[in-house]
Order: C-alpha cells, then structure tokens, then sequence
C-alpha cells in the first residue's frame, strides 16, 4: 500500500469503538420505559399503554436481536412492582385506623357505581377479573380497592396479577408490533400505535355513555 493511502485510510480509521446508535437507545429506552411504567402504575395519570406500544414500535424497526422481548419483560415486571407496590400501601391505609393518603387516592379513583360492579364481578369470579380489570381503561383501580375491601392477601393479589401484568403487556405491544409494521419510519409507527392506543383505551367510555 503507498504511504499516502495509509497515512488517508488511518486518518479515516475511529480512534476508537464506536457505539452503535441502537445500543445507545436501548441503554437508555429500557432504563426509561420501567421507570415510567412503574410511576404509572403507582399515580394512574401516565398514560403506560401508549408508552409500551411506542417502545414496541422502536423495536421492531431495530435490528438488534430480542428487542421486542425485552420490551415486553420490562413493561410487564415495571407493572407487576407498580401495581403490588400499590397494593401493599393499600393494605397498610386499609388497617391504619386514619387511612392513608394512597388509600384515599385508590378511593377518588374508584367511582362508587364503578367500585360496585367490581365488588359484585369479583366475589362471582374471583382472579379472572382482575386479569380483565387491567385490559379495561379505567378498570384496574376499582378491582384493586375491591381486592382491598375482600381483604385479600398480598400474595394472593400478586399471584393473580402476575397473568394481568403479562396480558396486558402483551396486548400494548401488540397495537405497537401493528403500527409499526404499517409504516417505514419508526416515528410513524409510533404515531400510529399512539393514536390507536387513545382509540382502544376510549371505547369502553364511548359504549357506557350510549348505555
């Protein structure tokens, strides 16, 4: 090889290994998506789905291997912690002869027509309602003050919501796996999977306001 090419090809040469933009996303995507899932799943106003079915749409236009796997072990683990740490603070208020502050903030979110039909679905069919409970908007909170009012153990709520937390992972990521196979460009996607998340989680509003 001439000198001059080789001093050009080492100038051309990194100094050193660069990383790749899809290490850098995951290193920080993942970190992020189970701190938000598990704030979400503690104060109900972080929109969690839409956030799963955005992530789901990133890793599927990635190429790194398992990308939608670790999606969605990391979604549904941050909604299990979330959702028993919840719980367990209930269960603390519930004994407490004052209450609690995450007792009462269970309670204004669970409307009194809403609390009685989870009471009456959950003696008639036990854990399977709250599997459904985190697939319905809205319908996670008033089955888990109901589970509260029954008195159900911690492990007993846990074991139940192991299957809701896998579900409901499962299903976001889904919507995300959809929107993202629609379009070519991952911020599409995830437009797309934003927008059909909104349009799941307001069916059942739109159907109870008809009724």
């Amino acid at each position: 090889m001439p000198v001059s090419a080789g001093v050009w090809a080492a100038a051309a040469a990194p100094a050193g290994p660069v990383v790749p933009p899809e290490s850098t996303q995951q290193a920080i995507g993942y970190p992020s998506l189970f701190l938000l899932v598990l704030i979400g799943a503690l104060v109900p106003v972080v929109p969690t789905g839409a956030l799963v079915s955005s992530a789901a749409v990133v890793a599927f236009h990635q190429t790194a291997p398992f990308s939608l796997g670790l999606v969605f072990v990391t979604a549904s683990s941050a909604a299990f912690l979330g959702d028993g740490a919840l719980y367990w603070l209930g269960r603390r208020g519930m004994r407490s002869r004052g209450g609690s502050r995450w007792l009462e903030a269970i309670r204004s979110r669970a409307p009194d027509a809403a609390l009685a039909s989870a009471r009456g679905r959950l003696a008639g069919h036990g854990v399977a309602v709250l599997v459904l409970s985190r697939l319905v908007p809205a319908g996670r909170i008033p089955v888990m003050l109901a589970c509260l009012m029954a008195d159900w153990p911690l492990g007993r709520f846990g074991r139940g919501n192991v299957a809701a937390c896998l579900a409901w992972a499962a299903t976001y990521q889904v919507i995300g796996i959809l929107g993202g196979g629609l379009f070519r460009e991952p911020w599409e996607g995830v437009v797309a999977a934003v927008a059909l998340t909104v349009v799941v989680s307001g069916v059942p509003s739109v159907v109870r306001r008809f009724r």
